[in-house]
């Protein structure tokens, strides 16, 4: 009911890592689990510069997503931003791709300038619970130039623990931000 991980039991409304810890963000979901072939894909998009997977992956978020990113009124929607560092060797940011797509196809302005990934942190995908939480902790800062708006949708490609959503969540919330949606392409199991 939070986070939109499959769950093992019907009985249950939480994973297990929205029943331990309070989110930032309000609600999200992932389109796919993270196992093969999706997580390949997912890989091939973002180290092996497969631009064109993320016009495909918006697209698809959009098909099975539409109406409930329409119910949910995003002001704007924001891409999870990486570290100058990390886009300078990558050369694209994946999440700017997927957003400026999904905002093109629903009419939703962008921003992919205000929240900034201040930090350079390590890799999300080798870390445990807490060493991610403690990793992003400082991670994001918004631009003083922000106008605080409603409703914002955030876009990344993986959603694991939720970490790095509730660090950009929490930032956005504390300038004034009311509701924090996420997307992504693939999201943890939640059993």
């Amino acid at each position: 009911m939070k986070c939109g991980k499959p769950l093992g039991h019907e009985e249950q409304e939480y994973c297990y890592d929205c029943m331990r810890m309070k989110h930032w963000y309000t609600e999200g979901y992932g389109l796919w689990l993270h196992k093969d072939p999706v997580s390949t894909s997912i890989y091939q998009f973002k180290y092996h510069d497969q631009r064109r997977f993320g016009i495909c992956f918006a697209e698809e978020l959009v098909c099975y997503y539409g109406h409930t990113i329409m119910g949910w009124k995003p002001d704007l929607i924001i891409p999870i931003p990486l570290h100058k560092k990390r886009r300078r060797k990558r050369g694209y940011n994946q999440a700017e791709i997927l957003s400026r797509r999904i905002g093109e196809i629903l009419r939703i302005p962008v921003d992919h300038k205000s929240l900034v990934r201040r930090v350079h942190t390590d890799p999300q995908k080798k870390l445990g619970h807490q060493e991610r939480k403690k990793n992003l902790k400082h991670a994001f800062s918004v631009r003083r130039s922000f106008s605080p708006v409603d409703t914002v949708l955030l876009i990344d490609d993986i959603y694991t623990t939720g970490s790095t959503i509730d660090a950009a969540a929490r930032v956005l919330k504390e300038k004034g931000v009311e509701k924090v949606y996420f997307l992504t392409i693939s999201i943890g199991q939640g059993y």
